[in-house]
This record gives C-alpha cells, sequence and structure tokens, in this order.
C-alpha cells in the first residue's frame, strides 16, 4: 500500500513537473536602437484602426526624428506628412516616456508617452497623463500606403 502511495506521488510530481509553464514574453530595453524603424499604429483604445485609415511613424535614432504619414486627420486619399523630434527619458516610477515637437506651428505632442511591452515587432504607448490612452504599433519594413 506504502509502494502505491509513493509511485503514485511520484508520477503526479512528474506530470506537474513536465506541464509547459507559459514564460512571459522577454521584452526589450526601450532604447532609441530599440525602438527605430517604421512603425504602424494597429490599435487605439483597444480598437483596430478603421479600414482605409492609417497611422504610419519612422524613428530614427541617430538626430531623433521622425516622420508621421497619416490620413486620420485628413481626407483619405490626400495624408498628411508630419515631422519632427523626439526624445527618451527614463522614469523610476513609470518607465521610458517619449515626447515629442513637431516642425511645424502645433508645438508639443498632445501627450508623453510610456513605451511598454516593446518587442521586435511591436510596443504600446500609454499616454502619461491618461492611462486610457493606449496605443499599439506594429513594425513594418516601410511606408505601406
Amino acid at each position: 500500500m506504502k509502494l502505491k502511495t509513493i509511485i503514485l506521488a511520484a508520477i503526479s510530481i512528474l506530470a506537474i513537473s513536465s506541464c509547459k509553464k507559459e514564460e512571459a514574453p522577454a521584452y526589450l530595453e526601450v532604447n532609441k536602437n530599440n525602438i527605430s524603424g517604421y512603425w504602424e499604429l494597429s490599435t487605439w483604445n483597444g480598437e483596430a484602426i478603421k479600414e482605409g485609415s492609417y497611422f504610419q511613424m519612422n524613428l530614427v535614432r541617430n538626430d531623433e526624428t521622425f516622420t508621421i504619414i497619416q490620413n486620420l486627420d485628413a481626407f483619405p486619399e490626400s495624408p498628411r506628412q508630419i515631422t519632427g523630434r523626439y526624445g527618451l527619458a527614463p522614469d523610476p516610477a513609470l518607465g521610458t516616456i517619449i515626447s515629442g515637437i513637431y516642425d511645424h506651428d502645433s508645438g508639443y505632442w498632445s501627450h508623453d508617452y510610456i513605451i511598454s511591452e516593446l518587442t521586435p515587432t511591436s510596443m504600446t504607448w500609454t499616454a502619461v497623463d491618461d492611462p486610457l490612452f493606449v496605443q499599439i504599433f506594429t513594425r513594418i519594413d516601410t511606408w505601406k500606403l
């Protein structure tokens, strides 16, 4: 009887230990090198971008500039190109914050954003002043217009 109990316990331990645990994704460090490149807005506040609409940006590492091509606030057939500069700043409580200024008269971005969940293919931006304002970007090879 004792032998059966020991065997059952050993089998149970093996079964439990052999179960694959889902590991949390390995996130990249948020820095200019890792965010550099072309990105497309895929989700805005939990909603997919409407078909025919787009917001794409290129973040340039060397000179901390950005170019955005989007048609969210323009006629779909005539997209706007927006340029400017961005900066990254570490925040001990929040993580890495990105902020930017446009080259035209609009000045600073309407929000500073916490960049999180950075992988080689996606990243999440959450507005510092409005945690419900969340954007998810997906990496793309080049402009997809």
